[in-house]
């Protein structure tokens, strides 16, 4: 299992962005299963669907969110199941300025993902017990 991230979704949706084409490939070998199944957080979706509709418009965006919900290789996980958890790894943390929803995706990925994480997040990558995926 793997917990996806935003960075890594806005990057697949997103041509202009910088991490475009690494999220394509990464996401191809992810659909064909060499990474397990996906981990599709509550508040990762919320970013998502916030970014891409600034950037590409409400209707892209909620094409994208549909999919998102309706991908077979994805467990979607409602936040409130890790609020404690993320409370505790964003408030605790003291070598990393992570925001809640990154401290949430630590929480889950140690606990659920074993550490595993698919990021384009410098900050999640320098996270101790996080397996940042795809290789720089």
């Amino acid at each position: 299992m793997i917990v996806l991230d935003s960075s890594l979704l806005i990057a697949y949706h997103n041509q202009k962005d910088v991490h475009h084409r690494r999220a394509v490939v990464f996401l191809d070998d992810f659909v064909e299963g060499k990474y397990g199944r996906g981990l599709l957080l509550e508040y990762v979706f919320l970013e998502v669907m916030t970014v891409l509709t600034a950037k590409l418009g409400l209707v892209p965006a909620s094409e994208v969110g549909q999919a998102l919900l309706n991908a077979t290789e994805l467990d979607f996980l409602p936040c409130s199941d890790f609020f404690d958890e993320s409370w505790e790894c964003f408030r605790n943390q003291r070598e990393t300025a992570m925001g809640f929803a990154d401290a949430a995706i630590v929480a889950a990925a140690r606990k659920l993902a074993g550490g595993f994480v698919a990021t384009f997040d410098a900050e999640l990558r320098n996270t101790s017990g996080i397996r940042a995926l795809p290789a720089r």
